[in-house]
């Protein structure tokens, strides 16, 4: 039986695609970059392999938050200030935080029945602006942003500060559910908890980490914690 469940924000909870995509655009129009498909697909490409970065212990959170833009202004031989592009961004990221289908219906069958947790690794300012004006904050008996707690996930030391934090805490009843292999899934498995996989485009895993179970929609997760 499932009782404690922790649960990834970015598109997991909230569609952190649609999100990025309004923000990025807005971001490098403001600073004088045409947002062509192409800059798009590159920036996407730059960010995911800065924060894979983070999660192996490469790069610090504000070592990747401006790289990304130091990288890609490189690329393109453009002048133009990292630091003050990622504060531009950030705060149109903060603005944007559409859900993903079903979540808003999966919170509200989850909450009264579990104790839920966010786990995220995003930026806290950020995050914690979505949050409030989303209203999530009212299912969640905690929240654990990694930029606040000095470790991100997939760290074990994130999880069991996490834990310690809990009372009545018991990993034979908790599970995490990502849709990161590498953070969410991976970190699951090192702290010794059950892990679920939202694997929404069905992507093959050739990664190596196995998660307990993996879900295609949202909607699966409730009959799934019924049967565990």
């Amino acid at each position: 039986m499932i009782e404690f469940l922790f649960l990834d924000l970015d598109d997991t909870i909230l569609d952190f695609g649609a999100a990025e995509h309004a923000a990025i655009i807005a971001t490098f129009r403001e600073i004088g970059l045409e947002p062509t498909d192409e800059l798009l697909r590159r920036y996407i490409e730059i960010n995911r392999a800065t924060w894979r970065r983070l999660e192996a212990g490469e790069l610090t959170r504000e070592q990747v938050l401006t790289k990304r833009f130091e990288l890609l202004f490189a690329e393109l031989g453009f002048d133009g200030s990292p630091e003050r592009t990622q504060e531009i961004y950030g705060y149109r990221l903060s603005l944007e935080h559409p859900f993903l289908e079903g979540a808003p219906e999966l919170l509200d069958a989850l909450y009264g029945k579990y104790k839920l947790y966010i786990a995220s690794n995003g930026i806290a300012l950020v995050q914690d602006r979505r949050i409030k004006d989303t209203g999530l904050a009212r299912y969640f008996d905690g929240i654990f942003i990694s930029e606040r707690i000095g470790y991100n996930k997939p760290s074990k030391e994130f999880f069991d500060i996490c834990f310690e934090a809990i009372e009545g805490f018991d990993k034979s009843r908790a599970m995490i559910v990502g849709d990161s292999l590498t953070s969410d899934i991976a970190g699951g498995i090192a702290a010794g908890i059950r892990t679920c996989y939202f694997n929404p485009k069905g992507k093959p895993n050739e990664s190596g980490i196995k998660p307990s179970y993996e879900i295609r929609s949202l909607s699966e997760l409730v009959p799934l914690l019924e049967r565990i």
